[in-house]
C-alpha cells in the first residue's frame, strides 16, 4: 500500500530530518530509515495501530525518535497527516483532517 503526505506533514518531516542532521551527521538519514519501517507496516495493516481520533485517524510511534506518524487510511493508500513530536503541541494537526 502506498502513502501520501499532507503538504504540511511533508514539510515538518523534512524539517525534522534537517534538525537531526544538523545536530549529528547521518542522524537525519537514520530518521528517514526509521520512518520507513512503520510506514511499511501501516501499508500492510493500516488498522493495526491505535486510534488517535475517532473514527479513523491513527498514531504509529517511531522507536528511536520521539515522533509518531499520524495517518488516515484511504481507499487504496493512507495519508500521513503529521509526523508529530510525542511531547509537544498535542493534536496541533487537527485542522489537517
Amino acid at each position: 500500500m502506498n502513502y501520501s503526505f499532507h503538504p504540511a506533514a511533508e514539510a515538518e518531516f523534512l524539517e525534522s530530518v534537517g534538525y537531526y542532521e544538523s545536530r549529528v551527521p547521518r542522524v537525519g538519514g537514520a530518521l528517514i530509515e526509521e520512518f520507513k519501517a512503520p510506514a511499511n507496516l501501516i501499508g500492510e495493516s493500516p488498522k493495526g495501530w491505535q486510534i488517535e481520533l475517532p473514527p479513523d485517524i491513527r498514531r504509529a510511534p517511531l522507536h528511536r525518535f520521539p515522533l509518531s506518524i499520524i495517518y488516515r487510511e484511504k481507499l487504496d493508500d493512507f495519508q500521513v497527516l503529521a509526523v508529530a513530536h510525542d511531547r509537544r503541541r498535542p493534536q496541533y494537526w487537527l485542522g489537517r483532517r
